[in-house]
């Protein structure tokens, strides 16, 4: 007596590729807001006055009020739509950490620490963007003052390069599931990946340290 052991294999839908759309639309709208907002608070480095300058700037024309809770709403939609091939129980993680290991391949790697980055900025990123949404506007002299409390500075310790590893990852793999990056130059995408985790690393140690220095 035979077996049939026939798998049916679900195959990608329409709707599967517009998500995949959307997941990768919102992500570079992110990418470049976190781009943007590194842009914004390193101007502190620069002098206060010049963080004020800019943050009063998005406040007069309401980019701070409307445009924040946007890429909150953004931050949300994302991780709903990346939420679809995470693995949330304990089986389906074991197997994925196996197929890893037994692969030895740098990017399903980095697809791992893309997801457990993306499990810390879930939590650390919310509570970030609530404590300055709701005490608005932003200066560089409350934001120092926050950080010079102590918790504060580990805190960004901490979210500073889940971000900025999920970031770059996100970035190299955007380009190479569209295309853009290929095998013939996925080498030197992994480099320029790495300088780019390294720069901004850089400057946001820079301006936690002005911060902390910082005086009214």
């Amino acid at each position: 007596m035979s077996v049939d052991s026939t798998m049916h294999v679900v195959l990608p839908s329409k709707r599967d590729a517009f998500y995949d759309w959307l997941q990768m639309l919102t992500g570079a709208a992110l990418i470049l807001f976190m781009w943007c907002h590194m842009i914004l608070v390193s101007s502190v480095v620069v002098g206060s006055g010049v963080m004020n300058a800019i943050a009063g700037f998005f406040e007069r024309t309401y980019m701070a009020q409307v445009g924040g809770p946007l890429i909150f709403l953004c931050f949300l939609f994302h991780f709903f739509l990346a939420a679809r091939k995470i693995p949330f129980r304990a089986d389906s993680q074991k197997i994925a950490l196996a197929h890893a290991r037994m692969l030895r391949h740098r990017d399903t790697w980095l697809w791992i620490v893309q997801v457990v980055t993306a499990m810390v900025i879930l939590i650390m990123g919310a509570i970030h963007m609530w404590v300055v949404l709701t005490d608005l506007p932003i200066t560089a002299a409350k934001s120092a003052a926050r950080i010079q409390g102590g918790f504060w500075f580990v805190f960004y310790l901490i979210l500073l390069p889940m971000v900025e590893l999920h970031v770059s990852i996100g970035f190299y793999r955007i380009g190479v599931k569209w295309g853009f990056i290929k095998s013939a130059n996925r080498e030197g995408a992994h480099k320029a990946e790495n300088i780019l985790f390294g720069i901004f690393i850089v400057i946001g140690i820079i301006t936690l340290l002005r911060f902390l220095t910082l005086t009214a």
